[in-house]
């Protein structure tokens, strides 16, 4: 039996669907406290979006659906099978409207994020230095309140920032829904996973 970690949260519904769709799982099931869940021939775990690559990796779970925002934060060691080309997101930097100009003008920002690395890494490639505040949510409220100057976050439809009074200043990239695999579970159960993965990119 394939294990299978799905991400609890915005990228449930859609992955679900996607499933249905296809014709992988023939019921669907909702999102609830239960963390492990049997339909039909496959075991879901139902995981933290960040926690899925880690269950992936360990082999835990055989595949896993994840956004491609994790895999650039963790670059975890599996194998992306394919784009789902759902859950589309953007990467962005954001911050007060005000702020722009010393955005695009300072040598030296202080930014908040869930995502260091990602962050790290496209500052450093502008050339920028900066100083990362990690946080694990409610990034939005960092610049409200001066704990930091910009955020990294991932944006779906703009609402959260708008409600804050940021804005997107710039765009670092889009992230869609990835499906991962485990490196022994491709070589121990290839057939069964090359069959899920033909359904998915029909």
């Amino acid at each position: 039996m394939l294990r299978i970690a799905l991400p609890k949260g915005r990228l449930f519904e859609e992955a679900q669907s996607l499933l249905l769709e296809k014709g992988i799982i023939e019921e669907g099931f909702e999102e609830s406290r239960k963390l492990s869940l049997r339909v039909g021939q496959f075991e879901f775990l139902l995981v933290k979006p960040f926690d899925v690559p880690v269950y992936v990796e360990n082999g835990v779970a055989d595949l896993g659906i994840v956004g491609k925002d994790v895999l650039l934060e963790r670059r975890p060691d599996l194998y992306v099978a394919c784009d789902l080309k759902i859950g589309f997101c953007k990467i962005v930097v954001a911050g007060k409207e005000e702020a722009k100009q010393k955005y695009f003008n300072s040598s030296f920002l202080k930014v908040a994020t869930k995502y260091p690395r990602i962050a790290q890494e496209f500052f450093s490639e502008k050339g920028v230095k900066c100083k990362i505040v990690p946080l694990s949510g409610s990034v939005e409220l960092a610049p409200l309140i001066g704990l930091s100057d910009f955020i990294v976050d991932l944006v779906q439809t703009g609402r959260t920032l708008k409600e804050n009074n940021l804005v997107v200043i710039e765009e670092i990239t889009s992230s869609t829904a990835m499906l991962v695999c485990n490196r022994a579970s491709y070589r121990n159960m290839r057939e069964e996973i090359l069959s899920i993965v033909n359904k998915l990119v029909v």
